[in-house]
């Protein structure tokens, strides 16, 4: 019996301290030092792991960041609902406009828009031809472990490798990306 005191006692300590990430099982992303814009150095980059879902605009059509090769590749986290995604989204329109030809690419990820009209009428409205896929659960999040998946709005930089570059955990203005995206560009485009 005192075995298995000491046994709950070590385990219910190695669960509760101020530095635990992990609560009801989920990894948790954690800023490093409270920051709202992380950058990994070209070294310290990982894969991008699978995220789809459906077309906002074509229930039919699944959309991937793995369609997107070989590209500079901005994920943004946006919501009608969402303030600041209202200044935003112009905002990465223009990016979006400004450096497609230099094999950049916007990808939308709608979340907790429980009807498709209103994220629908918010891209008609601010005039945004970038994809963007419908997810209000944020299901197309999943295998995101490790990174933020609950923070609206928030960009994810994807280098042409499919590597994370940096993360964005507010919103932002073209200029704020334009620098990173204008280098990220310029590195060679990966051989097939």
């Amino acid at each position: 019996m005192a075995a298995l005191a000491v046994v709950v006692l070590a385990v219910a300590g190695c669960a509760t301290g101020d530095d635990a990430v992990a609560r009801g099982g989920d990894f948790e992303f954690v800023s490093p030092g409270g920051k709202t814009d992380i950058h990994y150095p070209e070294h310290e980059r990982q894969p991008l792991p699978e995220v789809a879902g459906e077309d906002l605009f074509d229930p039919d059509n699944r959309i991937a960041a793995a369609d997107y090769e070989g590209k500079v590749l901005l994920i943004n986290l946006w919501g009608q609902w969402c303030g600041p995604c209202r200044t935003e989204a112009p905002e990465l329109q223009r990016l979006y406009e400004a450096t497609r030809d230099q094999g950049v690419q916007l990808l939308g990820i709608d979340l907790r828009d429980y009807n498709r009209a209103a994220p629908q009428d918010f891209m008609r409205d601010r005039g945004l031809t970038y994809p963007s896929i419908y997810d209000p659960s944020g299901r197309s999040l999943l295998n995101l472990t490790g990174y933020p998946r609950s923070v609206v709005p928030s960009t994810i930089v994807v280098d042409r490798q499919g590597r994370v570059a940096a993360i964005y955990l507010r919103d932002v203005l073209a200029s704020d990306l334009r620098p990173l995206v204008d280098r990220l560009a310029a590195e060679p485009t990966p051989d097939p």
